[in-house]
């Protein structure tokens, strides 16, 4: 059976993304190598140093662009390469079908959050945060929840507050605060498109603090 290069798989030295399938994380990376069913990346995982984002055997969807539309493609992580350079190899476990999907944009927004979990309030600060989810941290007390524990989200924007569901995909304890990543359940369409407002915001400050921050010969 013969594979079309972006159309059965990404095509090499392009972009695709990496989505760990019912956990609400998303990493871009570049596809290196495609030989039969195997798929190797090098993720871009700045944003989750100190984490092992991904582990072998866990059910992903590999998601890249076409002239006209968007691919996706059941995998399975089969190993995890670390050290300076790191690499994530898949097997594809289905064919690749075009996708509906519309990408949840992350941005580094920094606005106060509370996490009701159980009978106790905890009280952070987001680090990033997408109309999927976010990633925060919060001054530890009892017990971090572990991943799949339920939460009540209020989250406080500039223009208004925002009421969630949400579940925890991992948290990491430093010392008294625990970093933890966080999707939300059932957010309200209208309080999505709040989240997406102030994330394309924050992207455009961190553009215009690029451009300025360039030297004056590199500044469009």
């Amino acid at each position: 059976m013969t594979s079309v290069p972006g159309v059965d798989h990404p095509v090499e030295q392009t972009e695709a993304e990496v989505t760990l399938t019912g956990r609400g994380i998303s990493v871009s990376s570049r596809v290196e190598v495609v030989q039969n069913e195997y798929i190797s990346v090098r993720p871009s995982v700045g944003e989750f140093v100190d984490q092992v984002v991904v582990r072998v055997g866990d059910a992903v969807e590999i998601f890249w662009k076409t002239e006209d539309a968007q691919r996706a493609l059941p995998a399975e992580v089969t190993d995890v390469e670390q050290g300076a350079v790191i690499r994530w190899r898949m097997r594809a476990t289905g064919p690749a079908e075009a996708s509906q999907r519309r990408k949840a944009v992350r941005g580094r927004v920094a606005v106060p959050v509370v996490a009701e979990y159980g009978s106790i309030d905890l009280k952070g600060e987001t680090i990033d945060l997408s109309e999927a989810g976010l990633r925060a941290e919060f001054e530890g007390l009892g017990a971090p929840p572990e991943a799949g524990a339920k939460l009540s989200l209020a989250l406080q924007l500039e223009d208004g507050g925002i009421k969630t569901g949400a579940e925890v995909v991992r948290t990491q304890a430093r010392g008294a605060r625990w970093v933890m990543s966080i999707r939300f359940v059932n957010i309200q369409e209208r309080d999505q498109d709040h989240v997406r407002r102030r994330v394309f915001q924050a992207l455009r400050e961190e553009r215009a603090k690029k451009a300025d921050d360039a030297p004056p010969d590199l500044r469009g």
